[in-house]
């Protein structure tokens, strides 16, 4: 079945597709309207032409899963999500007013103005905050605004959800993120500190303050991580009527380290409504950047930040363990696939709360131009995602305790082995090749996964009686597993 296409007065399970808002290179956004529903609605659908960045799916599903566990004034209002074919979409509450992206032609702002947007923008994140979610995504064009004045944070597919997998997270080595937002410790890897969100909210203010980005606009890994020891001019130097008060508030959101910012969002908010009631430190006093040789040997000790250098992956429950199952979903290894969620149907009720993350290798070429779409138009990475919940239907675990995730690879075994040891795998099923020619031609996935797993690691293997003269009462034994402690 090819994708369903999107085009005005379309009706998409019972929603009439209206008119396309934008399109961006992650997602479109389409109006619709339900005669039952009397407010006006958004859908959002990932694109998926040729070509497509793999996380645009991702954090898609991502969104998918986050959206419908909010609530609030906040947030826009979940209404539905589905597949038409094989096209995903996410149905919601169209937010009436503007972004904040029109802003940006009138900068700089009031020192008034940015004061009181900062707090209602810190009210929103704490309200968000509170319902287990970090936006990582904060910037002018992600925050809508209600006829009531009250800012709604939307896009959350970068965001981590304390009691959900972090697909994001979990796929990907490179930070996700717009650059001139991004905290030091989510360019580091670090996804799970809600002080991120104030960072953002810190580049923003000093941004409609100034006119100016306090960390520029890098494109490079290099460039951004130019802030863990590059501090930004002081906004009173380029705006000299900024009270002393907002500027200690503005620079105290920047600093490199999350424990220097202040400890939740509904603390700054309250700093930006009293100022009276503000501590001032040198901060507000600064009129210079530091100087080179504090910044130089910043540079070069940063190891003595109190920021991990790499991914440390933090279960969304604290202390379940994780039983992933790498899945081959070619039609030859279907039996093996059938013979991998029986025993993960078996070992469940040993693992309280544990997460089934289900595995599937899209293999990549090595110097060949990998399409995204196959012949009939449909997104590969998608169809893979959709195998892979079939595979999983017969589970009925909830969106909390189980996860898909397609991993592109020109290696099988190495992103195997890469999500094992990125996210602290404790458990891992894998199928041998159904095929010997296979095996011998492309090598064991299974064999190298076993030897090099830092976990107990069981491969399921179809094992077959063989004769050399096999007569009718020759038997096929059925997929065993052997394990690997």
């Amino acid at each position: 079945m090819a994708p369903m296409r999107i085009r005005p007065g379309l009706t998409l399970d019972g929603f009439l597709i209206g008119e396309r808002l934008h399109r961006g290179g992650m997602a479109e956004l389409w109006t619709a309207s339900r005669p039952d529903l009397g407010f006006p609605l958004l859908v959002k659908l990932p694109v998926l032409s040729e070509g497509v960045d793999p996380a645009a799916i991702v954090g898609f599903e991502m969104e998918r899963m986050i959206l419908p566990r909010l609530a609030g004034l906040h947030v826009p209002r979940f209404i539905a999500q589905g597949d038409a074919g094989l096209q995903p979409y996410l149905v919601m509450e169209r937010i009436p007013g503007p972004s904040l992206l029109p802003r940006l032609e009138h900068l700089p702002l009031p020192w008034e103005e940015v004061a009181a947007l900062g707090t209602r923008i810190a009210v929103a994140l704490d309200d968000l905050h509170r319902q287990h979610v970090i936006h990582l995504d904060v910037k002018p064009s992600n925050l809508l605004t209600r006829p009531t004045g009250d800012l709604v944070l939307v896009d959350f597919g970068l965001s981590h959800h304390d009691e959900l997998p972090d697909l994001m997270g979990e796929e990907f080595r490179l930070p996700y993120g717009t650059a001139p937002y991004m905290a030091p410790e989510q360019v580091l890897g670090l996804r799970r500190d809600p002080r991120s969100d104030q960072f953002a909210l810190g580049v923003l203010m000093y941004f409609f303050l100034t006119g100016v980005r306090p960390f520029g606009d890098p494109q490079r890994l290099s460039g951004l991580k130019r802030r863990l020891w590059r501090d930004p001019v002081p906004p009173r130097r380029l705006r000299p009527d900024c009270p002393a008060w907002l500027q200690e508030v503005i620079l105290r959101c920047l600093e490199v380290h999350p424990a220097w910012r202040y400890p939740t969002a509904a603390h700054l908010a309250l700093a930006l409504q009293h100022p009276d009631q503000i501590t001032l430190t040198a901060r507000s006093e600064k009129l210079k950047q530091d100087p080179f040789a504090t910044v130089l040997r910043r540079r070069f000790a940063d190891h003595q930040l109190a920021i991990p250098k790499a991914k440390t992956p933090v279960r969304h429950d604290g202390d379940a363990p994780i039983l992933a199952v790498a899945i081959d979903l070619s039609p030859e290894a279907a039996p093996i696939a059938e013979t991998l969620r029986t025993m993960v149907t078996r070992m469940l009720p040993a693992l309280p709360g544990a997460r089934v993350a289900c595995l599937n290798v899209l293999k990549q070429g090595r110097i060949t131009l990998d399409q995204t779409l196959d012949d009939q138009g449909r997104n590969i990475h998608l169809q893979r995602l959709a195998e892979l919940r079939s595979w999983a239907t017969p589970l009925e675990l909830e969106d909390g305790r189980i996860s898909f995730h397609v991993l592109e690879s020109t290696d099988p075994a190495a992103a195997i082995l890469q999500y094992v040891n990125a996210n602290l795998v404790d458990h891992l099923l894998i199928g041998a090749r159904a095929s010997s020619l296979r095996r011998t031609l492309l090598g064991s996935v299974s064999s190298q996964v076993a030897a090099q797993a830092p976990c107990t690691v069981t491969v399921a293997r179809s094992r077959r009686l063989r004769r050399t003269d096999p007569g009718p009462e020759a038997e096929e034994k059925p997929d065993v597993p052997w394990t690997v402690g």
